[in-house]
């Protein structure tokens, strides 16, 4: 649950935002400049969080009156060396955190901290990652809890979809390039699963919100509908005219089939904001392809 700091929000004086060069942490920087935040955007190339010296540079940047943005890792973490590089360079956020007054932390988690069994999902659901990447996200925000006296949000996006994503997961993202592509999309099985998917740019708009109430605690991104894949491509095959075909599955059906959150949180938290609908969502995915096609 978010408890506000400010009753009355406030932009942030400046937000320092790590992993601004991603898919996710890019989204949110523009959309902070948007709403007429200062930013500063740091990617990779402005500081290497896994390099001997990352802690330093970083708190040479960092002022009093920062809101700082944690997005950066190597996501899905899928094994153990890619657990121990994000926990490497949450640490040296820690140590930068430690050393430097600051405003706020807003950290981009993920809903994989929860137990598999939570249904429906809420804030308060026990913590228990069956997976190496909840795992991670778990240990990174114990760590970032104890690493700094400034109030610290947690934002838990579910499956996130957008344009600009670089991993072309199973979901929207990825059947979205195969129709791109001229199809067929493809499921696994007959595709199902049933899960929530939030658009990227809802994702930014909390995060802008978050920091100008200046919130603690923690928050779901999550729209409260859960869909099916299935429906998820027959809805992209209808927008680009192409077909959807059943493949079989590299393994057994996940043993997680269904996934529902409960939104009353967010709802209590922003009563204004209002999650982008699947199909608007996935409509302007099409439409964001075609005109950078055109472009």
């Amino acid at each position: 649950m978010l408890e506000h700091g400010l009753t009355a929000p406030a932009a942030p004086r400046r937000a320092v935002v790590i992993g601004a060069a991603g898919f996710v942490g890019g989204t949110i920087e523009a959309r902070l400049r948007r709403d007429g935040v200062a930013t500063l955007p740091l990617g990779r190339r402005d500081i290497d969080l896994l390099a001997p010296d990352a802690a330093d540079r970083l708190r040479g940047l960092l002022r009093p009156e920062d809101s700082v943005v944690f997005v950066s890792a190597r996501a899905p973490a899928k094994n153990v060396a890619m657990l121990m590089e994000n926990l490497r360079m949450a640490e040296a956020v820690c140590a930068a955190l430690a050393d430097r007054a600051i405003a706020h932390l807003l950290y981009v988690s993920s809903d994989a901290i929860y137990a598999d069994d939570a249904n429906p999902v809420t804030e308060t659901s026990h913590a228990a990652p069956s997976t190496i990447h909840g795992m991670m996200h778990a240990a990174r925000e114990m760590m970032l809890r104890n690493a700094t006296q400034a109030p610290v949000a947690m934002l838990r996006p579910t499956l996130i979809y957008g344009t600009g994503d670089p991993h072309g997961g199973y979901g929207p993202n990825r059947f979205r390039r195969e129709a791109e592509a001229g199809g067929p999309i493809r499921i696994f099985g007959e595709g199902e699963e049933r899960r929530d998917h939030v658009a990227v740019e809802d994702v930014a708009a909390l995060a802008s919100l978050i920091l100008r109430h200046r919130s603690r605690g923690a928050l779901n991104a999550v729209t409260g509908v859960a869909t099916s894949f299935h429906d998820i491509a027959q809805e992209l095959g209808r927008l680009y005219g192409v077909a959807v075909e059943s493949q079989k599955r590299p393994g057994p059906r996940p043993h997680l089939l269904h996934r529902h959150f409960d939104i009353a949180a967010c709802h209590k938290a922003f009563p204004r904001f209002r999650f982008t609908p699947l199909r608007d969502g996935l409509r302007r995915l099409r439409d964001a392809a075609g005109s950078s096609q055109r472009g």
